[in-house]
């Protein structure tokens, strides 16, 4: 009788998976308790806005004009004129104003909107000190909110239909991570807590919560929770040492000039080391569940590769997924600093002195720590799921001892030459023991089970 194909993967020894309960609870709890400690409880709470009364508005008429001559300057010249002119009537949706027409100036200067007969836009009420009974409305910006929602609903939709259940769990998964970003990154950060710290410990929380979540209790998601984990810590420590070599502040930015103005109190230079950690964790997650699986399924593929078979050959497929996610990483970057990238790029400076500069050097070292990261999380992810995967064999046979010997049912010599040179590779003394004919595609129970 041929082999039993829809026998589902073996579990892990009950000695292995009782090293990663020792091993992962224990990190779990004290990520929970460093997270209580660190807990924004004193948090200040937001100051009451001061920004004028903003309304729902529809554009229901549009009328341009030429716009009046500007004053000379002092030499002599006319003066710019900014464009264009003329007024909007629209008709105000919502405040005390309901359902009534107001006339507006169009919107001009850099970044104004551009309205049209039917938009949806925001009025802004403005008040006048010296008779607070005179209103007067502007237009500050369109409505968005719905063409975010109907996005929004594409894109879960998208992953749920691809994804399915497991789409589902990223969903949640990717809901816990904005919560715990919202309710314990940020707040914490703000209330003055050291934002390397509060960042190592939110990402480790994230990241329990969101492998554990999106792919199930298994031996295989512990391996890359260690494995991302270490790379975590490893990423925080380079980074420090990176910026500290270079004499970063964490003032690179506009941004960041204006925090410090209004929170005097935040540690910027603590702040870009949380911005590397945080940063780093999507992409590291990706490698480490990528290597886990991968080494999970050559081993149930061909149960007779070695420990250091299986290291070998899911590492080449490691090399191959870290030269197109560098590739990521600083294109990433790049794509999100466009602005000031071409802003630098008019600059009358030598080369040399704009990427030393403050806010190039720490994008450099950036891309550089998160690179480094997540090349140490390769080996050290594979090692580990190498170690969980051939763990309790017997003579270096199946990875489930108690299993019965199976018969290797005839196939074609290049048929299984073929499958072998796959599984291994073409490397000399890599060839594995033949494996059973019709290997099927185990999708969904490839996973090596608590």
């Amino acid at each position: 009788m041929g082999a039993d194909h829809t026998r589902p993967a073996p579990s892990a020894p009950p000695g292995v998976r009782r090293i990663l309960v020792a091993t992962v609870v224990p990190l779990f709890v004290a990520t929970l308790i460093a997270a209580l400690a660190l807990w924004p409880w004193d948090a200040p709470e937001a100051a009451p806005g001061t920004d004028p009364p903003r309304h729902h508005g529809t554009v229901t008429r549009v009328v341009t004009e030429p716009c009046p001559p500007a004053p000379e300057t002092p030499e002599g010249s006319p003066g710019a004129t900014e464009g264009p002119c003329g007024t909007v009537t629209v008709r105000v949706d919502d405040g005390p104003d309901a359902g009534q027409q107001v006339e507006t100036p169009v919107p001009a200067g850099p970044g104004a909107p551009t309205v049209a007969v039917g938009d949806e836009i925001i009025l802004v009420e403005l008040t006048d000190p010296a008779d607070p009974s005179a209103t007067a409305y502007n237009i500050a910006e369109h409505q968005r909110g719905q063409p975010l929602l109907w996005l929004v609903v594409l894109f879960a939709a998208a992953i749920v239909a691809f994804g399915r259940w497991r789409g589902l769990a990223a969903l949640a998964g990717l809901a816990a991570s904005f919560a715990i970003l919202l309710t314990f990154v940020l707040p914490g950060i703000s209330a003055g807590r050291p934002p390397l710290l509060v960042a190592v410990v939110g990402a480790a929380l994230i990241m329990f919560v969101v492998l554990y979540l999106t792919h199930g209790l298994t031996a295989q998601t512990s391996v890359a929770v260690l494995g991302t984990l270490g790379s975590l810590v490893l990423t925080g420590v380079l980074g420090t040492i990176a910026t500290a070599a270079t004499h970063l502040t964490g003032f690179g930015t506009e941004d960041a000039t204006t925090l410090s103005m209004f929170q005097a109190d935040v540690d910027l230079h603590g702040l870009l080391l949380a911005g590397i950690v945080i940063g780093s964790l999507g992409v590291l997650d990706d490698v480490t569940v990528t290597q886990a699986a991968t080494v999970t399924e050559l081993a149930h593929a061909n149960p007779g590769l070695s420990r250091m078979q299986l290291y070998r050959a899911a590492t080449r497929v490691g090399r191959a997924h870290i030269a197109s996610t560098v590739n990521t990483i600083v294109l990433a970057y790049a794509g999100a600093s466009l602005p000031v990238l071409l802003l630098l790029t008019a600059d009358s400076r030598a080369v040399t002195q704009i990427l030393t500069s403050e806010f190039l050097a720490q994008e450099i070292v950036r891309s550089a720590v998160a690179t480094l990261g997540l090349i140490a999380a390769v080996p050290l992810t594979t090692g580990l799921a190498a170690l969980v995967t051939t763990a309790g064999r017997r003579g270096g046979g199946s990875a489930d001892p108690d299993a019965p010997p199976t018969p290797p049912v005839p196939r074609p010599a290049a048929d299984r030459s073929e499958a072998l040179e796959a599984l291994s590779g073409p490397r000399a003394g890599n060839t594995p023991t033949a494996a059973p004919a019709g290997w099927p595609d185990r999708d969904g129970s490839t996973d090596t089970a608590w």
